[in-house]
């Protein structure tokens, strides 16, 4: 097998986190992947924001707990956010950010880093302090909140992987 298929088939959505941050060649490393991800007709209309000071990621992971309704930290203590934008004026944004995110993901495993997708960036970031934070970030207008991929080390070993269910492959 080789190392691409043995990160996809070990990659793991990590819920618990060290208090360490991943390095800034790590980060680099991870945002530069993302930044080659596939885009609908080549437009890269999709934006990165990585966020590492723990003031502005418990002000986001507030928001987000807010959007649930629950009072809990959504981004398990993970050291490092990056959240995704796209330009919903383009028929492709979900997917577009949604394979920014996924790219992200796979580029982190690859190097040691954990990582997890956390929803609701689009409503954390529709609101009047998530409207501010994009001004302060100068998202263009336009843009909206896809997710927020979670970066760090975590608390533990890898988890199994769950098994794969069937009837999800088809050849026709």
């Amino acid at each position: 097998m080789n190392e691409t298929i043995r990160t996809i088939n070990t990659r793991r959505s990590i819920r618990s986190y060290r208090n360490e941050q991943i390095t800034d060649e790590q980060l680099k490393t991870i945002l530069d992947a993302g930044s080659y991800a596939p885009s609908g007709m080549g437009q890269q209309a999709s934006m990165m924001v990585a966020v590492q000071d723990p003031e502005i990621i418990a002000q986001m992971s507030g928001l987000n707990a807010q959007v649930m309704g629950m009072d809990i930290d959504p981004f398990y203590g993970a050291p490092t956010v990056v959240v995704v934008f796209a330009d919903n004026n383009r028929l492709t944004f979900v997917e577009d950010g949604s394979l920014v995110i996924g790219t992200m993901m796979l580029a982190a495993a690859s190097i040691g880093v954990d990582s997890c997708w956390i929803h609701r960036a689009k409503e954390t970031f529709e609101t009047e302090e998530g409207k501010a934070l994009m001004r302060k970030w100068g998202v263009p207008e336009g843009y909206v909140g896809i997710g927020n991929c979670i970066l760090g080390y975590r608390e533990g070993d890898l988890p199994e992987a769950a098994e794969r269910k069937p009837g999800r492959i088809v050849r026709a």
